[in-house]
């Protein structure tokens, strides 16, 4: 597979702006010929006011390979503003304990393995601590997926993203337990990059 085919799962477009300008992107990409011809549909639309930043998700039918020059006219699809977009490949998806609920928070952590760690954060992420997550009451989902392209800071990178019913899930006894195990205290002096980040569920 030539280096600029990489498997993809789902397209993530970051945008800066205020709340209006990602709502009316997230109407104008669903009847836009470039996702109708991806099959790709708008899933998730968050939003941070303090960051004044919106993610939008949009899921492929299955895992196809994109090139970076087929994202080219979804851009021109966003219309003119800074948009970046970026090919996600899921790695580890498991439904929360609170999977019935509807979710009001989007939760992401983005950040890159520290060299010769990759493996280990891997098996790190995608047995104990996704899935420990996910079993604290408040979690509706929670993912992991692989960012081919540049995240927030530059490079490819780990995103780990949760569904929550209230923000304060994260700071219940159950959730600080699941970041404090052993092995979540040799892997977290690992992550490089780091960026944080709360967003409000707007679709």
């Amino acid at each position: 597979m030539p280096a600029d085919l990489l498997p993809t799962d789902t397209l993530l477009l970051r945008l800066q702006g205020p709340q209006p300008v990602w709502e009316s992107l997230a109407k104008r990409l669903a009847d836009a010929p470039v996702c109708r011809a991806l099959g790709a549909s708008v899933v998730r639309g968050a939003w941070s006011k303090e960051a004044g930043l919106a993610y939008l998700y949009l899921e492929l039918p299955g895992r196809i390979a994109v090139s970076h020059t087929a994202l080219a006219p979804l851009a021109d699809a966003a219309g003119p503003g800074a948009v970046q977009i970026a090919r996600l490949a899921l790695m580890c998806a498991t439904a929360g304990a609170s999977r019935s609920e509807r979710p009001a928070f989007h939760y992401v952590v983005e950040m890159t393995p520290q060299a010769g760690w990759e493996v280990e954060l891997q098996r790190w992420y995608d047995t104990e601590h996704l899935p420990g997550l996910a079993s604290v009451p408040g979690c509706v989902h929670a993912r992991r997926l692989w960012n081919h392209d540049a995240g927030p800071r530059s490079g490819p990178q780990s995103l780990a993203c949760y569904d929550l019913v209230e923000a304060q899930a994260m700071g219940s006894p159950a959730w600080l337990a699941v970041r404090h195990t052993p092995w979540s205290d040799r892997m977290r002096p690992r992550f490089t990059s780091t960026v944080r980040t709360m967003f409000t569920v707007g679709c």
